[in-house]
């Protein structure tokens, strides 16, 4: 994956701008939105573990989820439109080429599919992007996936699913990172 080691849990509040920074591009992805939102929270909040800040920033994307405002809304696009495309050929961070490693395994068929299912997807809930925790499923289970959430046609709920499985995502690399 990748060598950087986040530090001690107990450190974090205590820690630079630039690096408490860091933590969140290694745990979720890179992207000044989710710094501009979280970054003093990881400076005022101490935390127990990770899953604990993972939590409260589920907390944060679930606040701006639910709000009526939409500049909030468009924040929150931002956020989750840092996750990279599942099977796209050009995916920036480390953590998110190691999970989808496997997604790129299939044939040229599957590949089409899923370039497919994603341009759908994105025609389905605009301003979104599809975001699943992998975690070792298939290209054809997760291609199910999403287009079981498309048929559901829900933006509020998407964006629950989104969030909760940027949280599992998170969760799993600091597990990883640690």
């Amino acid at each position: 994956m990748t060598s950087y080691k986040l530090p001690s849990i107990a450190s974090v509040s205590s820690l630079p701008t630039e690096a408490r920074a860091a933590i969140l591009d290694a745990l979720f992805e890179p992207c000044v939105a989710l710094h501009t939102l979280s970054v003093e929270l990881l400076q005022t909040q101490k935390f127990k573990s990770y899953d604990d800040l993972v939590a409260d920033i589920g907390v944060q994307l679930t606040e701006l989820a639910e709000s009526s405002s939409t500049s909030d809304a468009e924040w929150l696009e931002k956020i989750l439109g840092a996750h990279p495309r599942l099977g796209a050929k050009k995916v920036d961070s480390a953590q998110s080429q190691a999970e989808q490693a496997q997604l790129n395994t299939g044939g040229a068929e599957e590949a089409d599919q899923l370039r497919q299912l994603n341009e759908e997807y994105e025609r389905t809930f605009p301003g979104l992007r599809y975001v699943v925790f992998v975690n070792g499923r298939s290209r054809s289970v997760i291609m199910d996936d999403m287009r079981q959430r498309m048929a559901r046609s829900d933006a509020k709920a998407e964006k629950a699913a989104a969030i909760r499985a940027m949280c599992e995502i998170a969760a799993d690399r600091a597990r990883k990172l640690t």
